[in-house]
């Protein structure tokens, strides 16, 4: 939710400081454009209809970026075609501006470089900060807040060389975002507060209200939800007067979200309403998505406050908790519409939460892996970034063929001729487009294969297979018990030792290095692994699967970790571990722990004198039970220790295998 205010804050102060000469805004100043467009600059070539064309292109680049598309296009051919130099390097600039709302960033990316290289081979100083800002944009859309911070400092430093403060309160503004992305709230109110001091010298309320917005989510995130109270209702009070109607949506839900921070239901309540009915008025699909969702936690989390009255049928509680429902539903609907990701991730996490707490635990499940996927989808930006450049393609590709085809159908009325040769073309056309189509919906299969299979294999990571499937195909894994087990664990000696020798970095690789090695061992002898608790490691044989041969399996890992270890502290030195191995026979129960994180474990005595075994071995050793030594002594050569005091378990006869 963090990262998707960030980028609605960024486009709220970019709309803020439009160098426009009027001061119409959204579709108002679009309309005044196409007016112009149509009349006065109707059939001329010159650099004011370069600027007009390329302004008209970023009016629409929030309303309808594909529009903006197309004119950022016939501006870059005219300013080509006088050889204008500035008006290419705007017209690149504006491509940027509508790739990024279509989170088309490697396309955004491009034209923003080419409008940079123009800019620089012009020596013009605004031009280059206008892009180098844009660029910072995007990385921090790209969670990459240290490339974010490189371009936003240097488009501020060439805005404060020019003197343009419009520019220089956008890019203070922008670095206060980025900090806010990394919770250094301190340096964020910083340069939020420089940006507002400059929106006020120039009576820019869109901008001043757009820095009050952003504090107040700063003040959020700090926990101190008073003053970010009073600072929306700043800004709101601000939006109204200044006839900001969107900021007035914004500052309401902000303000709503704070009431329920604070428990204060019934006042959030009546802000997201307010705000729902604004963003409807407006038509904001994304503004009622988020209405709606607000909406929707507001309801969960006053029944998550009751608990108690939940468990005891609380016909009120039960109440809230079904409205959550109905309005996650509505929002979720909105965010799947409009592949608002972000978005559509809070929402479905807050509708797992939900079901769970109505006690429908399989549709609690769905709700999760979905959630997953989301989550999965958003950090491959690659993959996102495909999908959406193919479809863009696609969508480009069919306006361009329709082009050919009325123009076929034109030369079809002059001449017998005409209409035959345009019946043919059109028929290949089609089968391009079809073909195209075809591959397009393949790929697309491909993508969310490999989705699917992403999302299976990290459920496989966490769950053993026959758990997975049950869990996935009735909602839920009951505990069961295994009677017939070996239990390994082991543990390092010098691990503080080895610490002392390491920096922490080298000293988690090492851990990593050594226990990777652990799991590809035991996954050759069927031994299951359990977890992993600081620097042990538990792992078992004869379950979720029965297997008659489990000790055999289990010393079979053991020699060869013990040997593994072995080689690698003669070639490492004090670089690497020692280890001690114990292993026991019996018992146990076995089970998903928890609903929030699932996690699979074992329990049982075997599982602690297993423990104790490892306690009792030696560097080097694998110290087995007199349990385990019944089921392996005619396979393995094993040496009789005696009977040794085990902690909490008294005398226990213990044996290394050799």
């Amino acid at each position: 939710m963090k990262r998707y205010i960030a980028c609605t804050l960024v486009l709220c102060i970019m709309l803020s400081s439009l160098q426009i000469a009027a001061k119409l805004q959204g579709q108002a100043r679009v309309d005044s454009l196409i007016k112009e467009l149509a009349g006065p600059y109707r059939d001329k070539e010159d650099t004011d209809k370069v600027k007009l064309l390329y302004e008209l292109s970023f009016g629409y680049y929030l309303i309808n970026p594909d529009e903006g598309l197309k004119y950022a296009q016939q501006s870059l051919e005219l300013a080509r075609k006088l050889n204008w130099d500035a008006g290419i390097g705007w017209s690149h600039v504006r491509f940027g501006s509508n790739y990024y709302t279509k989170a088309a960033y490697p396309a955004a990316l491009e034209h923003l470089g080419e409008g940079l290289k123009v800019f620089e081979a012009i020596k013009d100083e605004k031009g280059m900060s206008a892009a180098l800002g844009n660029i910072g944009l995007i990385y921090e859309r790209l969670s990459d807040f240290a490339k974010a911070l490189e371009y936003d400092m240097k488009s501020l430093k060439l805005a404060e060389k020019t003197g343009d403060k419009t520019r220089i309160a956008i890019n203070l503004g922008n670095i206060g975002i980025v900090f806010w992305d990394e919770s250094k709230y301190q340096e964020a109110l910083d340069y939020q507060l420089r940006a507002m001091k400059i929106y006020e010298e120039l009576g820019d309320a869109p901008g001043m209200a757009a820095c009050l917005g952003s504090q107040g989510n700063i003040y959020d995130d700090m926990g101190e939800y008073q003053k970010s109270l009073d600072v929306y209702f700043k800004a709101l009070e601000l939006s109204k007067k200044a006839g900001l109607k969107k900021r007035v949506a914004t500052e309401t839900v902000n303000i709503a979200n704070v009431y329920i921070y604070l428990h204060k239901y019934d006042e959030a309540l009546k802000y997201f309403f307010e705000a729902l009915r604004l963003n409807t008025e407006l038509g904001s699909k994304i503004g009622m998505a988020i209405s709606y969702g607000g909406i929707g936690n507001l309801y969960m989390s006053r029944a998550s406050d009751t608990l108690q009255a939940i468990a005891e049928n609380n016909a009120l509680s039960k109440s809230d908790l079904h409205r959550a429902k109905l309005y996650l539903d509505s929002a979720i609907a909105i965010d799947e519409e409009i592949k608002s990701l972000d978005h559509w991730l809070t929402d479905v996490h807050n509708l797992s939460k939900t079901d769970a707490l109505l006690q429908d635990y399989k549709k609690a499940y769905e709700d999760h892996l979905l959630y997953t996927k989301l989550k999965d989808s958003i950090f491959s930006t690659a993959n996102n970034i495909k999908i959406t450049n193919l479809e863009t393609q696609r969508a480009l590709d069919i306006k361009d063929k329709q082009i050919e085809i009325d123009k076929l159908a034109v030369e079809k009325k002059k001449n017998e001729r005409a209409f035959y040769i345009a019946g043919i073309l059109l028929l290949v056309l089609v089968i391009i487009i079809v073909s195209r189509s075809n591959r397009l919906q393949k790929k697309t299969n491909g993508l969310l294969t490999i989705e699917k299979k992403r999302s299976d294999d990290l459920l496989l990571n966490i769950l053993p297979s026959e758990v997975a499937e049950e869990l996935k195909n009735t909602g839920q894994a009951g505990a069961r018990q295994f009677d017939n087990v070996t239990v390994l664990f082991t543990d390092f000696v010098n691990f503080t030792q080895a610490g002392e020798q390491m920096n922490p970095q080298e000293l988690i690789s090492e851990l990593h290095n050594c226990f990777k090695a652990f799991d590809e061992i035991i996954t050759k002898y069927k031994v299951e692994k359990i977890k992993t608790i600081g620097d042990a490691y538990l792992a078992v044989a004869g379950l979720p699967a029965t297997d008659e041969n489990h000790a055999t399996h289990i010393l079979q890992a053991a020699i060869e970790i013990n040997n593994f270890i072995s080689e690698r502290t003669a070639r490492m030195g004090n670089k690497t571990f020692e280890i001690r191995i114990g292993v026991h026979s019996g018992s146990v129960v076995a089970g998903i722990v928890g609903v929030k994180k699932f996690a699979y474990d074992i329990w049982g005595d075997t599982v602690n004198t297993a423990a104790r075994m490892e306690q009792n071995s030696e560097p080097g050793k694998i110290n087995i039970s007199q349990t385990t030594y019944e089921l392996v002594k005619d396979k393995f050569t094993c040496a009789y220790r005696g009977e040794i005091n085990a902690k909490g378990k008294g005398a226990m006869k213990m044996y290394y295998v050799s």
